[in-house]
């Protein structure tokens, strides 16, 4: 008799639902979320688990790495498809989320979701705090303005680095404002000074990794882009064609059919949202700033014209997708000719 585990993870406690292949729940427990808890509660089983699984969330990752260094099979399973298919219960509770993951091992209908490697989480812990960083930076940046325009001081067109000079310009004389903006400025050196550093890493990693350095030959595609995309995909071989790479991203077309109802939507927006906004800015900077012309830029040039600019833009951040996927299986440089339309 199989037997498979089903683990609805919580912060402190995940409550596990072990259930045979006819459907019948054998045990059901709660135990701490901690690796070293789960590996040795299902070690202690008297029964032969084929599999375990647990909803893709942040503590998974952490949790299935512990798992699979003590032996077991364990597979993490697409957000979307485990809350559809609980979505029927109409009371709902970690210990039926246990049992719903447990019945779909059993039967199958779920979508394993790709674990990242080591060197992939650490890299998207990097350009996760530097994005951190960069918004907040911004943010105190927009209130210094706010703040000013009550006072009828306009901040105006200014590069970063002169915005400081040009702060305290503006506020001499005001002694309420010199004490309340001079520590807003504080804090907005100590951010750009940490955001300075953190994107200082990102690019030394970046130079000195090949395949990044082998993406950014790709016009719009710079360190930022090529870092973010490779983390993502981590492993290229999971995509058994390239032009699939696109989808995964969301950066396909939605559809809704159903009797006499049928409307194509908008993209569909699923997957990592980070790297389809960095596909969706290299696009822009392909068609809007990239001197050297290729037959790439050329289809996305025929798009904009029957479709609009911001189409093709969505529709060349898709054909990126599949382009650097193919430049990273091939080892191949980026090529300027038609022969790039047909990828």
């Amino acid at each position: 008799m199989e037997y498979y585990a089903g683990i609805d993870v919580s912060l402190e406690q995940c409550s596990v639902c072990v259930m045979d292949a006819s459907g019948k729940i054998v045990r059901e427990t709660k135990v701490a979320s901690e690796p070293a808890a789960l590996s040795r509660y299902f070690a202690e089983f008297e029964l032969p688990i084929v599999r375990i699984g647990l909803e893709a969330g942040p503590l998974s990752q952490w949790l299935r790495e512990g798992l699979v260094n003590a032996g077991f099979d364990v597979v993490l399973l697409e957000t979307r498809h485990v809350k559809a298919a609980l979505s029927a219960m109409t009371v709902k509770t970690d210990r039926k989320d246990a049992r719903g993951i447990a019945q779909l091992l059993r039967m199958g209908w779920f979508r394993p979701v790709h674990a990242k490697s080591a060197d992939a989480q650490a890299v998207r812990a990097l350009l996760v705090g530097r994005k951190l960083l960069q918004a907040k930076l911004r943010d105190v940046e927009l209130s210094i303005r706010g703040i000013l325009r009550g006072y009828g001081l306009k901040v105006g067109e200014v590069s970063r680095g002169r915005f400081d000079a040009r702060i305290r310009d503006l506020i001499e004389g005001h002694d309420m404002l010199t004490t309340v903006i001079s520590a807003i400025l504080k804090a907005r050196a100590a951010l750009w000074d940490e955001f300075t550093r953190l994107h200082r890493e990102m690019l030394k990693i970046a130079r000195a990794d090949p395949v990044c350095h082998r993406l950014m030959n790709v016009p719009g595609v710079g360190a930022l882009v090529a870092l973010t995309y490779r983390s993502a995909v981590d492993d290229p071989e999971r995509f058994s064609k390239s032009r699939t790479v696109g989808a995964y991203f969301g950066l396909t077309p939605g559809k809704y059919q159903s009797g006499e109802t049928d409307r194509d939507g908008g993209i569909t927006r699923v997957g990592d949202a980070m790297v389809r906004t960095a596909l969706y800015e290299a696009a822009h900077i392909m068609l809007t700033r990239a001197s050297r012309f290729s037959a790439l830029k050329g289809w996305a040039m025929g798009v904009a014209k029957r479709r609009g600019m911001k189409r093709a833009k969505v529709a060349l951040a898709r054909k990126l997708a599949t382009v650097l996927h193919c430049m990273w299986i091939d080892a191949s440089a980026f090529r300027w000719g038609k022969e790039v339309v047909t990828v």
